[in-house]
């Protein structure tokens, strides 16, 4: 016995290094024992393919999309069509069910809705016995298994979790975001995104598992996160218009749907509503980043910290715009949500001296409200970006009512003025009213 995991991960390496009849055998045996792997039925598919015969590979392409679509994982179906309209054979069928079943104006999206996963990678598989010549009829007869071995199963959800962005558009938007994304079958080891590139396109993941990575100031790569089936990612890069900030490279062998700006810019119509989609989708991700790894929401349960949050504003800001002038009293607390603010400070002579660049996640704002005094730095934002702001009245209710948060922001305030002090001295401290309150 193998782990289907294991079994899986065998599978991959012997259709990458094009031992395809092999890799069909590993994927069979896995689909006999666990027919819900619908993974599995689908490399099934790729390797009658490899095999030259797509008149066994078509029928399992279209069963499994099917699948897919009733038991919940709509994005698998979209790869499962585009195979086939690539190898000349129609899918409009499955396009439209899709669209029908998971578009804005379904009534299955919501609700009590649920989806069936796929067999746990513990799931033990009798493995073939590779030392064995393959049965005869292997290719027939695992083609067969795969396109019906779920024939006769019923239980499929009632309703369906919508699909994260698409399913706000409506139906017409719909179709015709599905017609514009290519779809990316990449090996285990292939780099999708690559840190400073352009961001000129976001990514749904269908299938798969993928590792978000960055390299700091040595040199060294620092994971940052895991992706896996459902994840979007990209977006951030595409929509400031800004360089990857992060690389992101496949674990496994993935399936992914990208989405590029110039098949976004060729939506016309649509455009400004796929746009809109993206942002709100976008800042919907982000604040829930921003809660769930801000210190500033830190002593607050999940009902409180979605309370708190619903008390703050939201601003997009143009590039080189001000978010705090200099000299002006503190009107409240800032978080940079997306995007980065520039801190600098005019001197005696009116010159600006750049004092800090902060990301997403930076609390600003806070030297004036716990020090007192106007503020004697601006804060512009460095490219577009977005800031919430809490207004100076709830800070101070916030400071005096939870004793964590006044902590955390005199923590951060000596943090700021000690950073200050030492990048603006030459060889010691400056005086007390150099120090730069924003």
């Amino acid at each position: 016995m193998a782990s289907l995991g294991s079994l899986r991960s065998h599978a991959a390496q012997l259709f990458r290094n094009g031992d395809v009849v092999a890799a069909l055998r590993a994927y069979d045996a896995i689909v006999a024992a666990a027919p819900f792997h619908y993974d599995s039925r689908l490399r099934v598919a790729d390797c009658l393919a490899a095999a030259e015969r797509m008149d066994l590979a078509v029928p399992v392409y279209r069963q499994v999309g099917w699948y897919a679509l009733k038991a919940g994982h709509p994005l698998v179906a979209v790869v499962a069509a585009r195979v086939l309209e690539a190898a000349g054979h129609e899918s409009d069928d499955l396009m439209a069910a899709l669209v029908v079943q998971y578009g804005s104006e379904s009534e299955m999206v919501g609700k009590m809705a649920a989806r069936i996963a796929p067999p746990e990678p513990e799931t033990e598989v009798p493995a073939p016995d590779f030392n064995t010549a393959p049965p005869a009829d292997l290719l027939e007869g695992a083609a067969q298994r795969a396109a019906h071995c779920l024939d006769h199963f019923d239980g499929y959800p009632e309703f369906v979790h919508p699909v994260a962005l698409l399913s706000s558009l409506s139906e017409g938007a719909f179709r015709r975001v599905l017609k514009t994304v290519v779809v990316g079958r990449l090996p285990a080891g292939a780099m999708v995104l690559r840190e400073g590139e352009p961001g000129e396109s976001f990514f749904f993941v269908v299938s798969g598992s993928l590792r978000v990575f960055d390299i700091d100031g040595l040199g060294r790569q620092r994971d940052l996160a895991t992706l896996g089936a459902g994840a979007i990612f990209g977006e951030m890069a595409l929509l400031s218009a800004q360089p990857r900030t992060a690389s992101v490279e496949a674990l496994t062998d993935v399936d992914l749907l990208e989405l590029t700006s110039s098949s976004l810019a060729a939506l016309a119509d649509e455009l400004a509503q796929v746009a809109d989609a993206l942002h709100k989708f976008t800042r919907d991700r982000l604040l829930r980043n921003l809660m769930a790894t801000s210190p500033l929401f830190r002593p607050f349960d999940r009902l409180q910290r979605l309370d708190l949050l619903r008390r703050f504003t939201t601003y997009d800001v143009a590039a080189g715009t001000p978010v705090i002038n200099q000299a002006e009293e503190g009107r409240g607390l800032f978080v940079v949500l997306s995007g980065q603010v520039a801190v600098e400070k005019a001197g005696a002579d009116g010159a600006a001296q750049p004092l800090a660049t902060l990301g997403p996640g930076s609390v600003f704002g806070e030297l004036a409200l716990v020090r007192g005094g106007p503020t004697t730095a601006t804060v512009s934002a460095a490219g577009p970006t977005t800031v919430l702001f809490l207004a100076r009245d709830y800070v101070s209710r916030l400071v005096a009512g939870v004793p964590e948060i006044k902590d955390y922001l005199d923590a951060l305030a000596d943090e700021r003025e000690l950073d200050t002090q030492l990048l603006l001295a030459d060889d010691e401290l400056v005086e007390e009213d150099e120090r730069v309150l924003i």
